[in-house]
C-alpha cells in the first residue's frame, strides 16, 4: 500500500511538473501572440492544460468574442443604414456589395497576371522560331505594358512607404541622437523641428515635385519620378516622431551609466551601440511605429493629389470614373488601407518586442 501511494505521489508530481512546464511556455508565446494580435489563443491553449475552464472562457469572450460582437454590430449597421444614404452615384455599398467588389478586383488581377503568361509565352515562341531559321539573328524582349491591377498598386504603395520610411529613419535616428546627447544641438534644432513638424503633405507636394523634376534628372533613372516624389513627401512628414522620440530616449538615460563610460574610457562607438542605443531602444522603436503610421497616411494623400501610381491614385480613379461600382470599389480600398496600416504597426510591434525588453501593446 505505501508502495502504491509513493508510486502514485510520483506521478501526480510529474503530472504537476509538465503543467507548471507548459504554463510557463504558454505565458512566454502569450507575449508574442499578444503582439501579433492572437492574444484570444492564450485562453485556449490554457484551457487545453486544464487552467479553470471558467475564468479562461471570460478570458477569451472579453479577447474574441467582444470584439466580435463589435464587428458584427458594425456590419449590422452598415447594412441597415447604407440604402438611406443616396449620392450623386448611387446609393452607399452595403458589404455585400463590398464583398462583390473585392472579389471582382480579385478576379481583374488573376486575368491580368494570365494575359501576361500569354503575352511572355507568345513572345518566346515568336524568338525561338526567328532563332531557328537565323540563329544570328537579332531578338526583341518587350515588357508587358498591361495595367497595373489593385493588387500591383498595392505593392507599389507598400514600396513607397518602405523607401520613404526608411530614408526618414536613416536621417531621424542619428539626428536625435545628437539632440539627446547635447543640450545646445537641441536647442539649435528645435525651433526647425516644431516649424517643419505640422506642415501637411499637401504643401510639401507641389515643392517635392518641382525640386525632383529640376535635380532628377537621367536617360535611365533607377526609379520613377513618381516613385521618388512620393517617397520624399513620406520622408519629410513621417520623421519627427523617431527624431523627437531618439532624443527623449538618449537624453533620458541614466546618467551613472554614461559615467561608467567615461570611466572606462570607452570609445565613441563602442560607447554608442553598447550603451546609448540599447537603453534608448525602446523610444526609437516608439517613434519608429508613430512615423510609419504617418508615412503611410501621408503617402495616400500624395499619391491622390499627385497622381502618382498606388491606392490613392486608385481611389481617386475611382472617385472621378463615376460609375456605380466605384463607390463599393472605393469602400474596398477605405477597408485595405485601414487593414495594412494595423500589419504595418502590428509588424513594428513585433520587431520592438525582438529588440527590446517589456511589455508592448
Amino acid at each position: 500500500m505505501t508502495t502504491e501511494t509513493t508510486i502514485e505521489d510520483t506521478a501526480e508530481a510529474l503530472k504537476d511538473k509538465r503543467i507548471e512546464r507548459m504554463h510557463t511556455r504558454i505565458n512566454k508565446i502569450s507575449k508574442y501572440l499578444d503582439v501579433a494580435g492572437l492574444a484570444w489563443v492564450t485562453p485556449i491553449l490554457k484551457m487545453i492544460v486544464g487552467e479553470d475552464p471558467q475564468t479562461q472562457s471570460k478570458e477569451l469572450f472579453r479577447l474574441l468574442g467582444m470584439p466580435l460582437l463589435a464587428i458584427g454590430l458594425f456590419l449590422f449597421l452598415w447594412a441597415s443604414t447604407a440604402p438611406m444614404v443616396k449620392t450623386s452615384l448611387g446609393n452607399i455599398p452595403g458589404p455585400s456589395q463590398v464583398w462583390e467588389q473585392t472579389l471582382n478586383l480579385y478576379d481583374d488581377h488573376v486575368r491580368e497576371r494570365n494575359k501576361e503568361v500569354a503575352f511572355y509565352e507568345r513572345q518566346d515562341v515568336r524568338n525561338a522560331a526567328k532563332l531557328a531559321k537565323n540563329p544570328d539573328a537579332k531578338i526583341k524582349v518587350r515588357q508587358y505594358t498591361g495595367k497595373p491591377t489593385y493588387f500591383d498598386q498595392i505593392v507599389t504603395s507598400l514600396k513607397t512607404v518602405f523607401m520613404g520610411f526608411l530614408v526618414g529613419t536613416l536621417i531621424a535616428v542619428p539626428l536625435g541622437v545628437f539632440c539627446g546627447l547635447s543640450p545646445s544641438v537641441n536647442a539649435a534644432l528645435n525651433p526647425l523641428i516644431q516649424i517643419f513638424k505640422p506642415v501637411s503633405p499637401l504643401a510639401w507636394l507641389p515643392l517635392v515635385t518641382m525640386v525632383v523634376s529640376a535635380l532628377y534628372v537621367s536617360d535611365d533613372p533607377m526609379f520613377e519620378k513618381a516613385f521618388v516624389t512620393s517617397a520624399i513627401t513620406v520622408t519629410l512628414c513621417s520623421l519627427w516622431p523617431t527624431l523627437i522620440n531618439t532624443a527623449v530616449g538618449v537624453a533620458s538615460i541614466d546618467k551613472d551609466l554614461m559615467n561608467v563610460g567615461r570611466v572606462l574610457r570607452l570609445k565613441w562607438d563602442t560607447t554608442l551601440t553598447k550603451l546609448i542605443l540599447p537603453s534608448s531602444l525602446p523610444y526609437i522603436f516608439t517613434g519608429m511605429r508613430l512615423s510609419l503610421g504617418v508615412g503611410w497616411m501621408v503617402l495616400i494623400a500624395a499619391e491622390m493629389l499627385a497622381q502618382n501610381p498606388g491606392l490613392g491614385k486608385f481611389v481617386w480613379d475611382e472617385f472621378q470614373n463615376g460609375s456605380s461600382q466605384s463607390l463599393a470599389k472605393i469602400m474596398v480600398a477605405v477597408f485595405t488601407i485601414g487593414i495594412i496600416g494595423f500589419a504595418l504597426d502590428r509588424v513594428m510591434s513585433a520587431l520592438q518586442t525582438l529588440f527590446t525588453y517589456g511589455d508592448v501593446r
